[in-house]
Parts: C-alpha cells; sequence; structure tokens
C-alpha cells in the first residue's frame, strides 16, 4: 500500500536582526538561546515523528526567521534527527531559507552535503537604498556574492524573492531590480507587494499613509494605487518574458521548478510543522505551536498545541476554492467533486456567474480560474468563497 504524502515545516525564529517591514514570528537571540531551541525542537521532531510512520515525506522546509543564522552543525543535527526518524522521498524537495551575510560558500557545501537542495534567498530589492530603508543586514552586492556561492556549492535550485510598493519606490525602479535578477537566473523568483503590518516600525510611519491609499487617496510615501498597479504588470511582463512561468499570484519559475513545499498549501495537502508557532494540518485538522518562546521550551510534547480545529466539510471547501485559485492553472472541477462531493459550482455557482460576469473569472466544462483582472483583486474573488 502506497504511503501517504507529508510535507514537513522547521520553523527557526532566530534572525541577525528584525526588518523594519517585518510581523513573522522572528527575533536576534543569543547562542545559549538557540541551543536550547534545538534542543527542544529536537525533541518535539523525535515524539512527533511516531505519528508519522506510515507517512512518506515529499518535501521539508527550513524557514524563518532565518534558518541560515544557526551554525552549519546545528542544521546538520536537525536534518540528521529528520532523515532517521522519517520516511524521506530520496527525491524529495528539501528548501531553506537564507540571508545573505549568513551564509559563506562552505556552510553552504554543508548544506548540499547533509542533502538540502532548493535555496530560497531574501533578496527583496536589488538597490543598496531600498535595502537600507527595510532595515536589510545586507548589500545588492553581499546577494550577488551569497548567488555564486550558492552556484560553486552546487545549488541548481535557487528561489530570490523580491518585494515590491516599497515607500518612495517607482515602477522604473522595480523594474531595474526585476531586470538585475533574471539576468543572473535564480530557477525560482517570488513577488510580493508590501503591507504595512500592525505591530512593525513601518507601521508606525506609514500606516496613515497606506489608509490614504486605501482609500483611493494620494499617499505622501507609499506608491499610488495606479503605481502598485504598473509594478504588479511589470513583473508579471518582465519575468514571462525572461522564460518564467507565473504558476501562482506571486510566484515565477522556469520550467521544472515550481516549489513543491509550497504547492502543498495550495492544494490542500497534509504538512507538520514543527517549533515555535508552527502550523500543521493533517487529515483536516489543524492546529499550532505555542509563539511564546518561554513556554515552548518549558512544555511538555502535549502541552505545545494550541487552537487545535477539526474542519468541517464546508471549511475544507471554502479553502479549496480561495487556496487553489491562487494557482495559475486554476481549480480541476471534477477533482474537486471527487474529493469534496459537489462541483464548485453546485455550491458557489452565483458567486462564481458574478466573478464571470465582471471578468474576474474564467471558467470552462473542467477548470475554474482567475483572469489576469482576477489576479490584481484576488482578495474580493475570495472573499466570496469565505
Amino acid at each position: 500500500m502506497k504511503n501517504k504524502e507529508l510535507s514537513l515545516y522547521i520553523h527557526i525564529p532566530f534572525c541577525v536582526r528584525k526588518c523594519a517591514y517585518c510581523d513573522f514570528l522572528s527575533f536576534a537571540a543569543e547562542d545559549s538561546l538557540k541551543k536550547s531551541y534545538i534542543d527542544r525542537l529536537c525533541r518535539e521532531i523525535e515524539q512527533a515523528a511516531l505519528q508519522y510512520e506510515d507517512r512518506k515525506v515529499e518535501s521539508l522546509f527550513f524557514g524563518g526567521g532565518t534558518p541560515s543564522v544557526l551554525s552549519a552543525d546545528q542544521t546538520e543535527r536537525l536534518m540528521g534527527l529528520i532523515c532517521d526518524k522519517f520516511n524521506i522521498n530520496p527525491e524529495a524537495e528539501i528548501s531553506i531559507e537564507a540571508n545573505p551575510g549568513t551564509v559563506d560558500t562552505g556552510k553552504l557545501k554543508s548544506y548540499r552535503k547533509f542533502g538540502i537542495n532548493r535555496l530560497s534567498i531574501g533578496c527583496q530589492s536589488l538597490d543598496n537604498k531600498e535595502l537600507k530603508l527595510l532595515g536589510r543586514i545586507h548589500t545588492a552586492d553581499d546577494f550577488y556574492r551569497t548567488f555564486e556561492s550558492a552556484r560553486e556549492a552546487g545549488f541548481d535550485n535557487i528561489n530570490a524573492d523580491l518585494i515590491s510598493a516599497l515607500p518612495g519606490q517607482t515602477a522604473a525602479d522595480y523594474e531595474r531590480s526585476l531586470k538585475k535578477l533574471t539576468h543572473i537566473r535564480p530557477e525560482h523568483i517570488s513577488t510580493y507587494s508590501l503591507i504595512i503590518e500592525e505591530g512593525t516600525p513601518f507601521y508606525e510611519s506609514y500606516h496613515a499613509d497606506a489608509e490614504v491609499r486605501d482609500k483611493g487617496g494620494r499617499p505622501q510615501y507609499l506608491p499610488d494605487e495606479d503605481e502598485e498597479r504598473r509594478m504588479l504588470y511589470l513583473g508579471r511582463e518582465i519575468l514571462c518574458d525572461a522564460g518564467y512561468h507565473q504558476y501562482e499570484i506571486s510566484n515565477y519559475a522556469l520550467e521544472g521548478y515550481e516549489c513543491r513545499h509550497n504547492k502543498v498549501y495550495w492544494e490542500r495537502g497534509d504538512y507538520a510543522g514543527f517549533g515555535l508557532g508552527a502550523s500543521s494540518c493533517v487529515n483536516d485538522v489543524r492546529w499550532k505551536n505555542t509563539d511564546d518562546i518561554g513556554e515552548y521550551l518549558a512544555a511538555a510534547d502535549e502541552g505545545l498545541k494550541s487552537d487545535l480545529q477539526i474542519l468541517s466539510r464546508e471549511e475544507q471547501r471554502s479553502e479549496a476554492m480561495f487556496l487553489g485559485l491562487r494557482l495559475t492553472r486554476g481549480i480541476d472541477t471534477n477533482a474537486y467533486a471527487l474529493r469534496y462531493g459537489e462541483t464548485p459550482s453546485a455550491i458557489y455557482g452565483k458567486w462564481i456567474d458574478k466573478m464571470i460576469a465582471e471578468g474576474l473569472m474564467s471558467g470552462s466544462e473542467d477548470t475554474l480560474a482567475l483572469t489576469l483582472k482576477g489576479q490584481d483583486v484576488a482578495n474580493y474573488v475570495m472573499a466570496g468563497f469565505v
């Protein structure tokens, strides 16, 4: 009998320094705290692995935070434990996030030796003024050096992230970063518009500006809606012209390099998360770990989980719509009906008809998908499925 597939996520919450825009669960920490955390994380992984003896792991993702702030020995310890306790597909995609300034060729070669085969580099911009504004610890040249070191270490599957709609940024500025990035040919590029998140330094500086923009006004610092839309269109045009396939609203890949791990989330596959604040969803049961570092280090294994939720049939169907529509190929309506008992049209027919009439969705006998116009207002479209 074929083992059911599972993806693993390992959260490393540590950073050299918190960026001004970031609201992720991350913080700077002393080496002693990192050691205590790795000890606790290993205990959690070892205990939880007993539940998944019948599963085959198809992807593993070290996220954060900045996982690359760990020493090579600490990363090797985690990889060794996971490979020992889980049934890992020899062809599994194994990714780690890394920031320039936290890795060198030696550490990257160690990653390859441990079995890590995909690297996601936090680029964010290739303009030094923008990087300084964001609070990044690196320059554009640091990113290029990290990229070259990754190639030297043997990585042939590299992602780079870019952020658009930064304060003071124009479409021309964003275009320059895009073209510089496509010139060095990472296999995967993720593009995101800046969101002003509460609790960040950027929120204190720019939330009033964001409110003006959201109401259709002209902000003082942030790009207005028209300029932000120009950046979105430029990104799509430049990346597609450079040979990258847009397979999800914010993600582009060369042929054969779509991120298998992230597709698990969008396709509602099973995933188990380990570490501070990590989320899991297995057999339509969702939970997350505590996000309090003191509680995480002190808790018994059964005390880590919180927010346990058994997803109802309606919630499963809803998630399948608003997650699946993020993929540009859309939703296979026949597969949806097989899994959830009814076709999308039978459940959400009125809203789907309205979206198609407004030009925001396209529908065929077997597929429902967002149009390019629909991608621009995806939150509005998805709201009808929640």
